[in-house]
């Protein structure tokens, strides 16, 4: 991200940028315990499930299918899967704090990763699903995606 003399590389110090230049967006969540826990989740998805990230590249253009899943990814995939329910019940949804907030625009990737290589049955993860892919973002971002003229051929399992 570029802002005047400002260079920005890292998703997650973007998206806090975002959040303090445009307080109003509500990007995290108004209580003080939620956007810790918001902030938390965010971070451990910046930094963690290396099993799945390393088995499952982000690809929106990938078919959807089953691949061999590993014991490490699956355990990556349980973690999320009670992140969400737990969050999700708390909030009572659509999304991860109830409003859209900066923790689920970093678990966009995974929740396409779940789709396209059918990662989870689970309802919370098909309620969680199609909340995300009716935000004009999700939508904007899937056209973009799937327009791509080039590819990276690691990314193609």
């Amino acid at each position: 991200m570029k802002d005047g003399e400002l260079t920005v590389w890292d998703s997650l110090a973007i998206l806090e940028c975002v959040a303090e230049c445009h307080p109003e967006t509500c990007l995290w969540p108004e209580d003080r315990a939620e956007r810790a826990k918001a902030r938390a989740i965010s971070a451990e998805m910046h930094a963690g499930f290396a099993a799945l990230r390393g088995a499952f590249p982000m690809n929106m253009r990938s078919p959807s299918g089953k691949l061999e899943v590993s014991d490490a990814v699956k355990a990556d995939v349980a973690w999320i899967v009670g992140i969400w329910t737990e969050c999700l019940d708390l909030s009572g949804g659509p999304f991860i704090f109830g409003d859209f907030t900066i923790a689920d625009a970093m678990y966009a990737p995974v929740v396409s990763r779940f789709a396209a290589y059918g990662l989870s049955s689970d309802p919370v993860v098909e309620r969680y699903h199609a909340a995300m892919i009716q935000t004009p973002a999700w939508q904007s971002w899937l056209a973009d995606a799937v327009n791509e003229p080039w590819v990276v051929e690691e990314e193609e399992v």
